[in-house]
């Protein structure tokens, strides 16, 4: 592979633009759809009958649907072409929404979001390899920056869509309000995103890798969720067999002849270790808080689900004029720079919530995540850009598929981990809520702390261009 030093930037155009807004909605319905859902946990319930136990599967089912459809979506999309894939993904997360509108009981419905979950998990990282193949290396920073923040604006904009919803409409609207999107994206990239011929239509499944791959997620993050909940024999069981499986799987990766789902050796070769290590502790500790925070505003302050957006709106102000920033110097800036300057505000915008139980005011609260909404906007199209910008396009569907798995995987567990946390602090402070909130709050600065410190292995230099 021939690498040279940057040339100036080519011209982001219309219609690159236009595939980029189609490309999006997909990423937009998945990512969304989660935080809709999850504001209607109380009203499904009741509507169901069912516990709370029973009802929280509807999240965890779709999310485990999530993290094992993630790992296929570079071999699909290396099969058949990543416009077709995508767009029978979106076919399949509108079938599952349809019938998830159409449920009958809490068991019928959880199945749906099974299928939902599936279709959602390949479209982020689908889209993003298409995109990143039609836009060429010279022109990916800036058209992924304007991509990358719609995944940051999801916390924000799906607990107001969700209140409003549910305000003015029945349950079954959580689920209905997808399919006009998805139809007119569908009907959109019929017409406008271009057909690219698959990289590898003869590259055999990895089935044995995907036997160990998925299922292992899958199932370590169940047994992480039944840890929460308490349920410690199904968390040690959970817990130990996903890690037996994941090792399962990076030794048949290292030493399969074929190609794996995944190859744990892309991770040794830079910059895709040092990304990946990043992408995977910030996914931890930005969907972390994404998970603490609207629980803290509810549980802690008595928010309601429209008062709670309205207090995390500010981080997704601050995402938009983040993304504007990286958009602007993505091609003039070294990345490292960008994604380090975007960790070190991540940072400063999280450790105002160590101190929630000294009554911190909604000012602090709003600038913090003004600040945090800015920094997280600095940092995942600043890495994209890295990893794509340096490896050869037909490795482009893989390398999404990793980067979008860490990400997920990041954010699943931690979301799981710190919920453990808090559920010990919450005895250890005496249902102390605000106080417990806290000191779970440090533990997200000290994952931050690590993926500020994966960040230094970054490139120092703008990104290389391909010959």
């Amino acid at each position: 592979m021939t690498q040279k030093t940057a040339a100036p930037a080519e011209k982001v155009d219309g219609p690159l633009l236009r595939i980029a807004f189609i490309l999006v909605l997909g990423t937009f319905m998945a990512s969304i759809d989660a935080t809709i859902v999850s504001v209607g946990i109380d009203t499904l319930a009741n509507e169901f009958h069912a516990s709370l136990a029973e009802i929280q599967w509807v999240s965890t089912a779709y999310l485990l649907a999530v993290v094992t459809a993630v790992p296929a979506s570079g071999w699909l999309a290396d099969r058949f072409g990543g416009r077709r894939v995508w767009l029978v993904a979106v076919g399949v997360f509108l079938c599952g929404s349809a019938l998830c509108a159409l449920s009958w009981s809490v068991t019928s419905l959880i199945v749906f979001r099974v299928l939902q979950g599936l279709g959602a998990g390949v479209l982020p990282p689908t889209g993003q390899a298409l995109l990143a193949r039609i836009a060429g290396p010279a022109r990916t920073g800036r058209v992924i920056s304007v991509v990358a923040v719609v995944p940051l604006l999801s916390p924000v904009l799906g607990p107001l869509a969700g209140g409003a919803l549910l305000g003015a409409a029945s349950w079954p609207w959580l689920f209905l309000v997808n399919l006009p999107v998805g139809a007119a994206a569908i009907l959109l990239a019929r017409r406008h995103v271009p057909v690219l011929e698959p990289t590898s239509r003869r590259a055999p499944f990895d089935v044995r890798g995907a036997v160990l791959l998925s299922p292992g997620l899958a199932v370590l993050v169940y047994g992480l969720t039944e840890v929460a909940h308490g349920n410690t024999p199904a968390a040690t069981v959970g817990v130990s067999a996903g890690l037996l499986m994941l090792a399962g799987f990076v030794v048949h990766g290292l030493r399969t002849r074929g190609t794996p789902l995944i190859d744990p050796r892309l991770f040794t070769r830079p910059p895709l270790g040092a990304a990946a290590l990043a992408l995977l502790v910030l996914g931890a500790s930005v969907f972390g808080t994404t998970f603490l925070l609207p629980l803290y505003f509810q549980s802690g302050r008595g928010l309601s689900a429209w008062g709670t957006g309205l207090l995390l709106a500010p981080q997704g102000l601050g995402a938009a004029a983040g993304s504007v920033l990286v958009n602007r110097t993505i091609d003039k800036v070294a990345p490292r720079t960008l994604v380090i300057t975007g960790v070190t505000l991540v940072l400063a915008g999280t450790v105002p919530f160590t101190q929630l139980d000294h009554g911190l005011p909604d000012i602090a609260i709003a600038l913090a995540l003004l600040v945090r909404g800015f920094g997280m906007a600095m940092i995942g199209a600043p890495v994209m850009n890295i990893v794509y910008s340096r490896i050869e396009p037909q490795q482009i569907a893989r390398a999404s598929g990793a980067l979008n798995l860490l990400n997920t995987v990041g954010g699943s567990l931690g979301t799981a981990a710190l919920a453990v946390v808090l559920q010990d602090r919450l005895g250890a402070r005496h249902q102390d809520v605000p106080a417990a909130f806290a000191d779970t709050f440090w533990w997200v600065v000290g994952l931050g702390l690590l993926a500020a410190a994966g960040t230094t292995r970054l490139p120092r230099t703008r990104a290389l261009r391909r010959a």
